[in-house]
């Protein structure tokens, strides 16, 4: 049991420096979603003084200390991160730039921790907000489409997003699309391989199992829905192709960025 905590300490840790540190962090009374005002004070700074021109989206994720319950807790970390949405949204911050809320549960400590245990336990009962810069996954990966793409640049849209388990598409991502398919219109040559992507599925499996159909082809199903919209909007079947990617190629932001589509550009 104890090497059990210790991996799944380090798993939460190793999730965390993934994603680098959060930009901001505020904390919560033990059993409570409220925040008392010197944390609502720290969250409306926050939305007054961040340049929403180089933020691309912001991701809030929410945890419990130790004690109660998984599924209440569980809630309870939820209600935590809609009350930093709702803070946020109230001053200012467009809530179509926050694409992520996600409550992550308790925190599970290890033996090692006990001396410590009351500090520990209260910087568990935190919201953490992480903040994804516009274009900032790397060389040729880009979070919206550019006017001077290359061949093999990678496109990644924030809001083509699908629940857990399912490839179809939901209404934020279809207005993503509608958009995607105006810019494809105006730029008839632009050629390219719509990618699906899959979360949370062990390695030794190649796709994770669509819910919808049954079938171990969640990621390609996710791609080809894309594509099944995108000739709905009388985009050209032959500028496109689509494949399953699996989980071969996590962002490493998260899970819920990891049940992406993305476009792949094959020719200008």
């Amino acid at each position: 049991m104890k090497n059990y905590f210790k991996i799944v300490l380090f798993l939460f840790f190793g999730y965390l420096s993934a994603q680098e540190k959060p930009v901001q962090t505020v904390y919560f009374d033990f059993d409570k979603h409220a925040l008392d005002d010197p944390q609502i004070k720290t969250i409306i700074d926050f939305a007054k003084k961040s340049d929403t021109t180089k933020i691309e989206s912001i991701q809030i994720y929410g945890y419990c200390d130790d004690r109660g319950d998984n599924d209440y807790n569980y809630e309870l970390s939820k209600n935590r991160v809609k009350t930093v949405q709702d803070i946020l949204t109230a001053n200012g911050f467009s809530k179509n730039k926050i694409v992520i809320i996600e409550g992550k549960g308790r925190v599970i400590l290890t033996k090692e921790n006990e001396e410590n245990i009351t500090e520990i336990r209260s910087k568990n009962r935190r919201v953490d907000l992480f903040i994804v810069a516009k274009n900032s996954f790397g060389n040729g990966i880009y979070n919206s489409f550019q006017d001077n793409h290359k061949v093999g640049d990678r496109v990644y849209l924030e809001n083509i997003l699908f629940a857990l388990g399912s490839s179809v598409l939901p209404l934020e991502s279809k207005k993503e699309l509608d958009k995607i398919a105006a810019i494809l219109q105006k730029n008839q040559k632009l050629e390219f391989e719509i990618r699906g992507h899959v979360c949370c599925t062990p390695s030794y499996y190649e796709d994770a199992i669509d819910e919808h159909t049954h079938e171990r082809k969640l990621s390609f199903n996710r791609a080809r829905n894309v594509y099944r919209y995108l000739i709905s909007k009388k985009i050209n079947p032959q500028r496109m192709s689509y494949k399953g990617c699996g989980n071969r190629f996590p962002l490493g932001k998260g899970d819920a960025l990891d049940r992406r589509v993305e476009f792949l550009i094959l020719k200008i």
